[in-house]
């Protein structure tokens, strides 16, 4: 059979000249050496993703170039090491009875205060919540995630004792818990544990009379697959949480992650679509009034806009994502570190396929010195994509004075 990387050059070729390009013009458009692009016409080269994207985006292929480049495996930062038993593999049962013995010798059981002292306390598990969600934005992952399992299996063991009238609150909460520690587990580059934690995350919510929160897993899952470079199980999982039946705001996210899968293959019109949809459901006062603490990002002001940004990168629009991701970034909290270093290696990878090198490593070079504070096996994939880019650059001061701090960040932990 023929390789599909060897039928990539001739069909980039045949577009370019129907397009009426030659390879000079097409090479200034693209920000890419005139060279490797001859080489990679005639099969000397392998095309990369990015130039697929690229290719595919500026000669309107929707798709058919990226098509014909195998993807790399999975970035080895988001990949599970075979490993320990994770923690959440005792199952819903046992994590039920977890941790309750702990608080019976703190007196803090519910099912042995009267019903009005449970309210303070699912306030104050709530509390806890909302703060480390907070600390989640500038501490590693390592270092929350045993106090987010562990608070995880508290609430849910005192769930499960507690009288009706208090179970179901506290179980729901717990499910946020879970739903939290699996995103936190994923930014360790710990999917397995991720997938875990939020199936468990979806079990606690039905253990707790909400039918539609376990959907919100559903999203959770394919951004786990979405960072693993599978389009189309992204937008498989994202279509299934996005039944009519299903409160607004989980639709809205997901339609989001749809979008993402979408650009992923270089398919645009489904893309934006899944962007108007996710817009229309997000705004819609039902997803904006929530009792519970909010489902998704708390510190994207314009969460649609900054998806918009990153979608528009994959699909080959660097200059069109910059412009976005400049934007919104700028509108980030300074105290949000994990979103600023999320959101803004994806805008200094924009700037530099779009020609913008020095502005690009100007960037980069300041979200470096966050990345030691939140570490990100996610932000990773990104940060090795730009080191890429870069690396066509070489002769760029710039570039040569930030090498030795992307090695850094990219350099395998010691223990």
């Amino acid at each position: 059979m023929v390789s599909t990387n060897l039928r990539f050059g001739p069909e980039l070729r045949r577009l370019r000249l129907e397009a009426g390009l030659s390879l000079t013009e097409f090479s200034v458009a693209l920000t890419y050496d005139k060279g490797h692009l001859s080489k990679v016409e005639r099969g000397e080269r392998s095309a990369s993703p990015d130039l697929a994207r690229r290719c595919d985006a500026f000669l309107g292929a929707n798709g058919e170039l990226q098509n014909l480049v195998v993807r790399p495996e999975s970035d080895p930062d988001t990949a599970e090491s075979p490993a320990t038993p994770s923690l959440w593999a005792v199952g819903r049962r046992a994590v039920l009875a977890a941790g309750t013995g702990s608080l019976i010798d703190l007196g803090l059981k519910l099912g042995s205060q009267p019903s009005s002292a449970a309210d303070p306390l699912l306030t104050s598990f709530r509390t806890q919540f909302d703060q480390l969600r907070e600390l989640g934005q500038s501490t590693a992952p390592r270092v929350l995630l045993p106090l987010l399992e562990t608070q995880t299996r508290m609430l849910a063991g005192l769930a499960s004792d507690t009288p009706s009238a208090t179970r179901a609150p506290a179980l729901l909460l717990a499910s946020r818990f879970a739903e939290f520690t699996g995103w936190m587990a994923q930014e360790a580059g710990k999917n397995d544990a991720a997938l875990g934690w939020t199936d468990e995350a979806a079990e606690l919510a039905r253990a707790g009379g909400d039918p539609y929160l376990g959907f919100y897993a559903l999203v959770r899952r394919a951004l786990v697959t979405f960072y693993g470079g599978d389009a189309a199980g992204t937008v498989t999982l994202a279509r299934r949480a996005q039944s009519d039946k299903i409160p607004p705001r989980i639709r809205g996210l997901a339609a989001q992650q749809e979008a993402q899968g979408h650009a992923l293959v270089g398919d645009e019109r489904a893309c934006l679509r899944s962007l108007d949809r996710a817009r229309e459901l997000l705004d819609s006062k039902d997803a904006r009034s929530s009792a519970g603490p909010v489902i998704g990002t708390t510190h994207v002001s314009d969460p649609v806009a900054m998806t918009t940004g990153w979608c528009l990168y994959d699909l080959g629009r660097p200059k069109a994502a910059a412009e976005v991701l400049d934007r919104e970034c700028h509108r980030l909290p300074p105290h949000a570190l994990r979103n600023r270093t999320r959101y803004g290696f994806r805008r200094s990878l924009a700037h530099a396929a779009s020609g913008e090198v020095e502005h690009a490593c100007a960037i980069a070079g300041e979200l470096l010195g966050m990345m030691p504070a939140v570490p990100s096996a996610t932000v990773n994939s990104d940060i090795r994509r730009l080191a890429r880019e870069l690396s066509r650059s070489r002769s760029s001061r710039a570039v040569s004075d930030l090498q030795p701090a992307l090695a850094r960040v990219l350099a395998p932990a010691q223990d």
